[in-house]
């Protein structure tokens, strides 16, 4: 019986362990997870999301309170249609991100990071072509599109240096999707580097409607497996969503992909971005504790715990200092709910928003708890305290457990001292 580490990933000469760890955001995925996937030979992602937001909290720059300061004038209104990012702040910040990540690397490995189209930022074309660019300028390994078709992203930035150095993929949730982008891109003669595979059982925002549960990976991966024979294009596919063991992972190595990309079991590691109190709830999780709902403002569904914070939460839109998700317009569904709420309670007290939230804000504050299907097995992967509460993992643990474990088997953690 084969393990993943009897695969390789190939990227013209170099090889790889082929475990990638998904980017999650806001600074779910930290520098500090993806570095321990890098050191053990494979790729970590790290995101692009709220990165203003995300340089303050780890390098004390002040983007987002001087952003609030010039905006503080327009708190009270619902028009945010004057909500403008300074374009060279978000450079700065999506810069420093990448550097100081990249400057810490360490092994044979590769770090990559999550680029979400969904962040329009009342500017979707310049702000995605700065966030790109700068973190090419940063010395990012390679840049997975998320979250949208991005059929004019790469045209974008096709004038940077380092466009045909860095390796770019697209996540896709069908074929259609991934031959509506290669048709696009084809006169940029710039082929993708890898194609992700996210299928119905993944975390977070998901490239399907409510009907999910009526597709299923396998068969995905499989069609974008049997076009790309077809067309005669060699891009490595990696499967992501659902992916719980290494031998869950065996089985799509052993059928023609390249790789896997994997998120949920990282979710209760130290070096996970989620704070200590919130992966003891991803532990307690039951699957019927998980659900797919529409309180996103992307307009995707999105999965996620019941017990969310976020669910049902009635606090004032806070675009001045954030507004990562304002389209072009400065209009964000959010808005729309939480002012359509407030006519009910004009005094602001005891609002509740159930039909969306502020996604931006929850984000940041580790409230809305995103998460795989298979999150309620994460308490069969650690051992329970006499505390009740469970033992967090190492980046490392998780990671090699993937990479050597067989039968479906999973490693439990060395008990920790009292």
């Amino acid at each position: 019986m084969k393990c993943v580490d009897d695969f390789r990933l190939k990227f013209g000469k170099k090889e790889y362990v082929p475990i990638i760890t998904g980017g999650m955001g806001v600074d779910i995925s930290t520098a500090d997870l993806a570095l321990v996937a890098a050191r053990l030979g494979g790729i970590g992602h790290i995101s692009d999301a709220m990165t203003p937001a995300v340089a303050d909290q780890r390098f004390r720059t002040g983007f987002v309170k001087q952003k609030l300061k010039k905006y503080k004038f327009n708190v009270a209104s619902s028009d945010k249609s004057a909500i403008q990012f300074n374009l060279e702040h978000l450079a700065e910040a999506s810069r420093l991100h990448v550097a100081r990540t990249m400057e810490a690397k360490k092994g044979d490995g590769l770090i990559f990071i999550n680029v979400m189209e969904k962040l329009t930022m009342n500017n979707p074309r310049e702000t995605l072509r700065v966030r790109v660019a700068s973190v090419m300028d940063g010395g990012i390994d390679g840049i997975t599109l998320g979250a949208g078709l991005h059929l004019s992203t790469l045209g974008l930035v096709q004038d940077h240096p380092r466009f045909r150095d860095v390796k770019f993929g697209l996540i896709v949730s069908s074929l259609r999707a991934l031959t509506l982008f290669l048709r696009k891109n084809a006169r940029l003669n710039r082929p993708l580097d890898y194609i992700v595979v996210e299928g119905p059982l993944a975390g977070g925002h998901l490239g399907f409607d409510m009907n999910w549960a009526e597709f299923d990976l396998k068969t995905i991966v499989d069609e974008i497996l049997q076009y790309l024979k077809q067309e005669g294009l060699d891009i490595p596919v990696v499967p992501a969503g659902g992916i719980f063991t290494g031998t869950d992972a065996v089985e799509f190595l052993e059928t023609g992909s390249a790789a896997v990309q994997v998120a949920t079991r990282f979710t209760v590691t130290k070096e996970c971005g989620l704070p200590d109190k919130v992966k003891q709830e991803y532990f307690k999780a039951n699957e019927e504790d998980i659900e797919v709902n529409l309180v996103s403002t992307t307009g995707y569904p999105m999965r996620m715990l019941k017990n969310s914070p976020a669910i049902g939460a009635g606090i004032r839109p806070n675009c001045e200092a954030y507004g990562y998700l304002l389209d072009a317009a400065g209009k964000c569904s959010y808005i729309d709910a939480y002012n359509r709420e407030l006519e009910k309670h004009p005094d602001g007290k005891n609002i509740s928003v159930k039909d969306k939230t502020c996604m931006c804000t929850q984000m940041r504050n580790f409230d809305c708890w995103t998460c795989g299907h298979n999150a309620y097995r994460l308490k069969d992967t650690s051992r329970r305290l006499p505390d009740g509460t469970y033992q967090l993992l190492t980046a490392e643990h998780v990671f090699k457990d993937y990479q050597y474990s067989k039968d479906h088997q999973i490693m439990l953690p060395a008990e920790e001292a009292a």
